[in-house]
């Protein structure tokens, strides 16, 4: 195999350490190293003419929020059930982002998400800078509340800190105010039993622990229904939250303040999707740029793609923020397509989160995630190597690849986009019933793949509908091969992520195989892609599959 281009791995950074101080607030600045930017073939909001179009990301970075410290503009969101957890997106414009480390390397408790625990773990988190340090709180709907804390966030971050315990607690958020510091959070109805609630506890000063009962101050039920996600900010002697409501797909932005933490709350909608295609603009995060214009990134449900961001100027009008424009004279802002960039003064160079990959070193790049917890039994990652090796993990007694937490997994990067791998298959003992390849992962799944089996190789498109409920996969069509090494292909296209697999002995030519298969979103989270392999319960142990290089283009 060919030696390949220089590629992050995941413990190759974008930001190689805070070394600067920013004289006004003593935050660390951050410093670039001379790793050439990413740039995606099939998607950038950066027109590269001081414009940029929403979505600023297109894909499913749910639930996001940003902060600001100095000259950098730093991003965590949503990660459910996938490993690591906690993206850490870093940005100079709020346009163009990079995907820098994640907070957590395993979800805990740990044996319980060695397993996939769809829809469950790190929902709705909030990253925040106090004395020096980054904290970011989340909640998990079946545990409480979680903190994790750095001084560098493109370094190690402690471990978790539980620091509210309890069942449908999420959506948290802290503040701190004076000798005061508090947490709102939202309740998740499933595990609850009530929501469209927003609660304000009082934490100790180091913000790790929930010191009181809490206090209501806010019941969406009459206007607001689903209210949740609230972020407290304080400007200018009020107390702001930020908080969306009416449902994921279909609602609003909402925003109450009080002269007091502790209400009566004046309320006002400042977003809506009006007139505009889009659909639930809400839950993101209030930032300010250095010369203070202020701006709010939010999400847009877009199905089958997940969450994509968009990026709104915010305007104080009478002390209540206008997200968007108000295009009809109502008052409330609207979602824009296209303005000019937050920072004007220096550009930037264009980059997007990575999705390519070379697997130098034998390391995958960041971008990647695991179905479950990790483990190092996966994959050899043997330093020198130029492709990722991936070990024939038994499926156990599973019907299918749904519970499997070695898929190894990304976002989808765009509405329409084509990916491609080369995988060679390393039988030892000629073992029948092992398989690698290349994988569109939801609660329906389908996959282009190589197997050895009856002493030969086959290529084969292999569909399973209805894996939530244990359906067992369905070969739709296979080919021999006359050798263990195949290009592998899908094709996805919009509207609805329709996906067309293909193979090829040689690189050049594409021959199609199998069926079209409509991608479907996981639990909460958008379809992903990737690549796996695996060995049925009843096959013997050992043999493994070698991944070149993994490719996302037009």
């Amino acid at each position: 195999m060919r030696k390949k281009s220089l590629f992050l791995g995941i413990g190759i950074l974008i930001i190689n350490g805070c070394s600067s101080i920013d004289k006004k607030n003593s935050a660390p600045v951050h410093q670039e190293n001379k790793t050439e930017h990413y740039v995606s073939k099939v998607w950038k909001s950066d027109q590269g003419d001081g414009i940029f179009i929403n979505p600023i990301l297109h894909a499913d970075y749910s639930d996001p929020d940003v902060i600001r410290v100095g000259n950098d503009f730093y991003m965590t969101a949503s990660s459910f059930n996938c490993a690591p957890g906690l993206p850490i997106l870093h940005s100079n414009d709020l346009v163009n982002w990079t995907i820098i480390n994640y907070a957590i390397n395993k979800l805990v408790p740990e044996k319980v998400f060695d397993v996939p625990q769809h829809s469950k773990g790190v929902w709705a988190p909030v990253i925040r800078y106090h004395n020096n340090e980054f904290y970011i709180y989340w909640g998990d709907p079946d545990f409480g509340v979680y903190m994790v804390k750095t001084k560098n966030p493109a370094g190690v971050w402690e471990a978790p800190v539980l620091v509210l315990e309890g069942k449908g607690i999420i959506d948290p958020c802290p503040l701190w105010d004076g000798e005061n510091t508090y947490l709102i959070h939202g309740w998740a109805g499933s595990r609850a039993g009530i929501n469209s609630m927003l609660t304000i506890n009082k934490m100790n000063q180091e913000g790790t622990k929930v010191i009181d009962e809490g206090k209501h101050v806010f019941d969406g039920h009459d206007k607001h229904h689903t209210v949740e996600g609230p972020k407290l900010y304080k400007k200018e002697g009020y107390y702001y939250i930020f908080a969306p409501a009416g449902g994921v797909a279909t609602g609003w932005q909402l925003v109450l303040r009080s002269k007091n933490i502790y209400g009566p709350y004046e309320e006002k909608i400042v977003l809506e999707q009006g007139s505009t295609a889009i659909n639930g603009p809400h839950q993101g995060a209030w930032v300010t740029t250095p010369n203070g214009d202020s701006w709010f990134l939010h999400f847009q449900d877009k199905g089958v793609y997940g969450r994509v961001l968009h990026l709104q100027p915010l305007n104080w009008v009478n002390d209540w923020p206008l997200m968007g424009k108000d295009l009809d004279g109502n008052g409330i802002g609207e979602p824009i397509f296209s303005l000019k960039k937050p920072i004007v003064d220096k550009q930037y160079p264009i980059q997007t989160p990575q999705e390519s990959d070379d697997f130098n070193d034998g390391k995958m790049g960041i971008q990647w995630q695991w179905y479950g917890n990790p483990s190092v039994k996966w994959s050899a990652q043997i330093s020198g190597t130029d492709y990722l090796r991936l070990f024939c993990m038994s499926k156990k007694e599973l019907p299918n690849l749904w519970d499997a937490p070695n898929l190894l997994l990304q976002k989808l990067p765009a509405e329409n986009f084509t990916t491609t791998t080369k995988v060679k298959l390393n039988i030892e003992w000629e073992t029948t019933g092992k398989t690698a390849g290349l994988l569109m992962m939801g609660q329906s799944y389908a996959y282009a793949g190589i197997s050895f089996e009856e002493g030969s190789f086959w290529v084969k498109q292999v569909v399973c509908n209805d894996a939530t409920n244990g359906s067992k996969e369905k070969v739709v069509e296979k080919k021999k091969l006359p050798k263990n090494e195949v290009f592998l292909r899908m094709e996805v296209k919009s509207p609805d992520a329709t996906c067309y697999f293909s193979y090829s002995e040689d690189g050049n030519k594409f021959e199609p195989i199998g069926e079209s298969f409509k991608a479907q979103k996981d639990l909460w989270i958008s379809a992903k892609m990737g690549i796996f392999s695996v060995s049925e319960a009843t096959a013997r142990m050992g043999s493994y599959a070698d991944f070149d290089w993994f490719k996302v283009s037009k």
